[in-house]
């Protein structure tokens, strides 16, 4: 069976942009969050924030920052107000309406904040995850063509997911074909078990518990459409005006997503164990431990946001039928506070490349 991909263009190189020199000025050094620099704007540490996220493995790193503590304690005297969302749609309503400062979001819904806003409202300032999105069926669909005329879900109307099957049928000359609708990820086991839909391309948990308890089969694994595998699932936002007020604030959030990917990363098992938890009390259940391992094997947790791919992710919205005309992304990252914390870490630092926007 041979499935057309959406690679099959050249993709943009990104061009590296050269990183302005950080100037430190004289600040303690007794916490890494104290290093950000100041600006015009800064009003010194948040009385606030407010972290969007979504119950999925794919948001491992921030389950992990919750439930183990890391966000608190490394955002200081800082108040952490934590709001789960089902879908990246929704969490962008609250980044532009003010209700939300930071958000570990979808790349298809953080390039929207930043194009609806006319890239003034938000700043991707790091990753989080790579991985860990499919298309699962039932087991009688065996190729593209045997989707016609069938019901497959996706989480939200033009969500990261939405967006990726409605450009892989474009690629393979299946738009009107196939019926799409939207569900919320908990919902999709029951429906497909009803018979109501015959697939989803969902991010995890949720393609492994249909594997699991639904009895579906994988037709396509979104990592096989990209160069090495590799595609940004998750990556974390903020309000430019928190940004500029607040460094000290975001660059202890910074911490706080290194700290979970470090120690995610050193003790799987716990891991897992952590972000079960954390998803029996948002769901009300939690995942059989056969679908967590294979959940976490599908993802890899990464604070690179893998910036090159978001030319393509912009006209990916265009073949998926989303927009009529790419959203720009030129200037959407700001890479400066991750990389002072993977310096601090000795860890290697990431590029924004064409995306950055310092």
């Amino acid at each position: 069976m041979k499935i057309a991909t959406r690679r099959t263009r050249t993709l943009l190189t990104a061009a590296v942009a050269a990183q302005a020199a950080v100037l430190v000025l004289g600040l303690s050094a007794c916490s890494r969050a104290s290093s950000a620099p100041a600006t015009s704007s800064d009003q010194g540490a948040a009385a606030e924030l407010r972290l969007g996220y979504f119950p999925n493995v794919t948001h491992a790193a921030a389950l992990v920052g919750l439930d183990k503590g890391f966000f608190a304690k490394d955002i200081g005297t800082t108040k952490l107000t934590p709001q789960s969302f089902n879908a990246g749609p929704d969490e962008v309503n609250a980044l532009l309406g003010g209700s939300l400062d930071a958000a570990f979001i979808g790349s298809g819904p953080a390039i929207n904040a930043f194009s609806k806003s006319d890239g003034q409202a938000v700043r991707l300032i790091a990753g989080a995850t790579s991985g860990g999105a499919q298309l699962v069926v039932a087991n009688n669909i065996n190729s593209p063509s045997d989707l016609i005329g069938k019901t497959i879900a996706t989480p939200q109307l033009g969500n990261t997911q939405d967006v990726s099957l409605k450009t892989w049928l474009a690629n393979n000359k299946l738009t009107g074909k196939v019926n799409v609708v939207n569900l919320a990820n908990p919902s999709t086991l029951t429906e497909f078990q009803k018979g109501e839909i015959q697939g989803a391309w969902l991010p995890e948990p949720w393609s492994s518990q249909l594997l699991a308890a639904g009895g579906a089969k994988v037709l396509v694994d979104e990592s096989t459409l990209w160069p090495q595998g590799r595609f940004p699932t998750t990556v974390l936002i903020v309000r430019t005006q928190y940004l500029e007020q607040h460094p000290e604030t975001v660059q202890g959030l910074l911490k706080g997503e290194l700290d979970s990917i470090n120690w995610a990363k050193a003790n799987n098992a716990a891991a897992e164990a952590a972000v079960n938890d954390e998803l029996k009390q948002l769901t009300g259940k939690a995942l059989s431990q056969a679908v967590i391992d294979r959940a976490f094997s599908k993802i890899t947790m990464t604070p690179d946001p893998l910036a090159s791919d978001f030319p393509a992710l912009a006209t990916d919205q265009v073949t998926a039928g989303i927009v009529k005309t790419a959203p720009k992304v030129a200037g959407f990252a700001d890479l400066t506070l991750l990389n002072n914390e993977l310096k601090a870490e000795g860890q290697p630092t990431v590029s924004a490349g064409a995306i950055g926007g310092n």
